[in-house]
């Protein structure tokens, strides 16, 4: 893949027109396209001529061969070197191309989820039995302003506590995410990747990557900041409480939009060498005219993860459960206490769980990334090229 202009791992060219895409045959300017053809309908440049009349009798038309039905002509059979097709993708190929990759490189994928995953499990494990605040006793006779001003304090010892687990999962989502979006990127292509090679590409990235993943949530907090500040202010002055939850409703749709809107910068950052900013101006863009298709993508694939994350997950925590010193019975009088049993086996099921889910939430990101760049800048015609079957299938 290194050595194809317009697809390199990570490389690539804008799609504003304004330079030539090194991986079209004719060298023009990448075009942007504002009208974008259905999944699975990708229209060849080079579609055979319209046949006569009696082809569609069932006849046949002298070179040609027997004719396709009417209305087929067109829609040429896409070249598949790797997980996907290289043409516009379905809900369905996605999905399929993200486990597909899971499945066929599964000894470098696991490596990287695995890995990542004993990290952060230890990380919160250590927290939850170490860290966490013993949760305060609640007076009966205590008035609600001072069971409010308990909860408030125990909620923020909690979060203090949690802060290094936090910071060793955003280090290691984040290598996980960079290691993932090179592996994905050279399944497309059919050609594997080892730990070595996905981490010598995703190092040089890591810094800009780890830029990216804090800025993105510091964009999304201070729209919910400026959309409730209003209302704050007004609350502050004797009023305006109707206000504040109106601001949090238009600063959690605002945020939404913009969550799917940046979504693509990671894979751009990655496989183009951007830098964060262009990296967000290129996620919008790819994004622009497709963000209900992305957001419907993105929301169904996340119901997925998360029930497949809950099936894999509850058998260890019932067992963690029954094992524990307190069992069922602690639960139902409110003594339970989390023992190094619970936790221990409570680690394993989220391991399980995170190698499993991990890769399938990157490997959607990236090829709907690689799926916006064939149906705005024919990237098709670069991954063809990449992988050797130039002239072949559409």
């Amino acid at each position: 893949m290194n050595d194809t202009p317009g697809w390199t791992s990570p490389g690539s060219a804008p799609s504003d027109g304004q330079n030539g895409t090194p991986g079209r045959p004719d060298g023009s300017a990448s075009e942007w396209s504002q009208q974008q053809p259905p999944a699975g309908q990708w229209q060849s440049p080079a579609a055979p001529p319209q046949a006569p009349a009696r082809a569609h009798s069932g006849q046949g038309v002298p070179g040609w061969g027997p004719q396709p039905p009417h209305g087929q002509w067109g829609v040429p059979a896409a070249v598949k070197p790797g997980v996907i097709p290289l043409r516009p993708l379905s809900l369905g190929e996605i999905l399929d191309g993200a486990v597909t990759t899971m499945r066929r490189y599964w000894r470098t994928v696991l490596t990287v989820t695995v890995t990542v995953a004993v990290i952060m499990q230890i990380a919160e494990t250590l927290t939850q039995r170490y860290l966490m605040p013993t949760p305060a006793t609640v007076d009966p006779d205590a008035g609600p302003a001072e069971v409010m001003a308990q909860t408030v304090e125990s909620m923020k010892a909690g979060v203090i506590a949690s802060i290094p687990a936090y910071v060793i999962m955003i280090v290691a989502t984040l290598v996980s995410a960079a290691l993932l979006t090179i592996v994905i990127s050279r399944a497309v292509l059919g050609r594997p990747v080892d730990l070595a090679t996905a981490w010598r590409e995703a190092r040089p990235r890591l810094l800009q990557l780890l830029g990216l993943t804090l800025l993105v949530p510091l964009i999304g907090a201070a729209v919910m900041f400026v959309a409730m500040l209003p209302g704050i202010l007004l609350e502050t002055a004797g009023g305006g409480g109707g206000l504040v939850v109106a601001g949090a409703l238009i600063g959690l749709v605002a945020m939404i939009w913009l969550m799917i809107r940046f979504s693509l910068a990671s894979p751009a950052l990655m496989l183009e060498r951007q830098g964060v900013i262009k990296a967000l101006k290129r996620s919008a863009k790819l994004v622009q005219g497709s963000w209900w298709r992305i957001f419907g993508i993105t929301l169904l694939t996340q119901l997925i993860v998360a029930i497949v994350a809950f099936i894999l997950a509850l058998p260890f925590g019932i067992i963690a459960v029954i094992v524990s010193s307190d069992g069922l019975a602690g639960i139902s009088n409110g003594s339970f206490q989390t023992t190094w049993s619970f936790l221990l086996i409570s680690g394993i099921g989220g391991i399980v769980t995170s190698a499993v889910t991990y890769p399938v939430m990157a490997g959607v990101t990236v090829l709907l990334y690689i799926d916006q760049r064939i149906r705005r800048e024919a990237l098709d015609i670069e991954l063809t090229r990449a992988a050797g079957l130039a002239g072949q299938g559409g």
